[in-house]
C-alpha cells in the first residue's frame, strides 16, 4: 500500500487545523491542563480526538499551512481551544479562590501545598477545594461534554475560513467577572460564621480583658470553620454544579445555530 507525497500533504493539512484546535484545549482545560499531565499525554489525546471526529467535521478546504491564510486559521484554532477551556477554568479558579477565601478569614492561610493544576502554591484549604471541584468535573462527565461542545465549535468556527466572531470573544471575558461571583457565593457561609465567631472572642476579651482568649480564639476558630465547611457542603455542591451548567449552556448557545 503506497502513498504519494501529494496525498500525504493532503491529509496534513486537513489533520493539522483540527489538532492545533483540540490541543490548544488540551493544554489549559481542567484535569487534562494539569502539570502532572505530562505534554506527550497531551499530544496522544489531541491525536487521538482529532482522527475520531475527523470525519464529522465534514469537508476541508484545501489551505496551505505555510501561508498567510494557514496562520490566520492556526492562530483561530489557538483562540477558540483556549477560549472554551478559559472559560472551564473559570470555575476551577473560583472555588480555589473561594478555599483561599476561607482559609484567610479561619487563620489558616499560612499553611500552603504545590497545585498539581498550575504548579503554584495554594492554601491547604484551596487545595482541598480544587480537588473537589475536580472531581465534580470528572462526575458530571464535564471531560466529555467539553469535548462534544468542541465538536459543535466547528459549525461556528469551520476550519475552511478566517471567522471573526465577538460574540464568543467577548463572552470570554464577561464571564471572568463570575469567577468573582461564584467564588463569594461559595466562601460566604463558612465567611460569615467564623466572623461571627471572631466577633463573640472580641466581645470577650472587652468584657474580661484578663482572659487569654488567643490560646482557645485559634482553635476554636478552626475548629468552627471546618464544622461550617461540613454543613455547607449540601450548599456548596449546588452552587458548583450551576457554575459548570452556566458554562456549558453558555458555550452550547454560542456554538449551536
Amino acid at each position: 500500500m503506497t502513498f504519494a507525497l501529494n496525498d500525504l500533504m493532503l491529509l496534513m493539512e486537513q489533520f493539522m487545523l483540527p489538532f492545533i484546535r483540540f490541543g490548544a484545549l488540551f493544554v489549559a482545560a481542567p484535569f487534562f491542563g494539569a502539570v502532572t499531565v505530562p505534554v506527550r499525554v497531551r499530544i496522544i489525546l489531541a491525536i487521538a480526538v482529532t482522527i475520531i471526529l475527523l470525519p464529522a467535521l465534514g469537508e476541508t478546504a484545501q489551505i496551505e499551512l505555510v501561508s498567510a491564510d494557514g496562520f490566520l486559521m492556526a492562530v483561530q484554532q489557538v483562540a477558540v481551544g483556549l477560549g472554551m477551556a478559559l472559560m472551564l477554568q473559570f470555575v476551577i479558579a473560583a472555588i480555589t479562590m473561594a478555599g483561599h477565601t476561607i482559609a484567610t478569614a479561619m487563620g489558616l492561610s499560612f499553611a500552603s501545598s504545590v497545585d498539581p493544576q498550575n504548579g503554584t502554591q495554594v492554601s491547604i484549604l484551596g487545595q482541598f477545594y480544587l480537588i473537589l471541584a475536580t472531581l465534580f468535573f470528572l462526575a458530571i462527565d464535564g471531560h466529555l461534554r467539553m469535548l462534544e461542545l468542541l465538536a459543535l465549535s466547528f459549525d461556528v468556527f469551520p476550519v475552511t475560513t478566517f471567522v471573526l466572531n465577538a460574540d464568543f470573544f467577548s463572552e470570554v471575558v464577561a464571564y471572568s467577572a463570575q469567577m468573582f461571583v461564584t467564588g463569594t457565593l461559595l466562601a460566604l457561609p463558612v465567611m460569615i460564621g467564623v466572623l461571627l465567631i471572631n466577633v463573640g472572642f472580641g466581645v470577650m476579651t472587652r468584657a474580661a480583658p484578663q482572659l487569654n482568649i488567643f490560646s482557645i480564639g485559634f482553635p476554636m476558630s478552626l475548629l468552627g470553620g471546618f464544622v461550617l465547611m461540613l454543613l455547607s457542603m449540601p450548599v456548596v455542591l449546588p452552587v458548583l454544579g450551576d457554575a459548570y451548567e452556566r458554562v456549558f449552556a453558555v458555550l452550547t448557545s454560542l456554538f449551536s445555530r
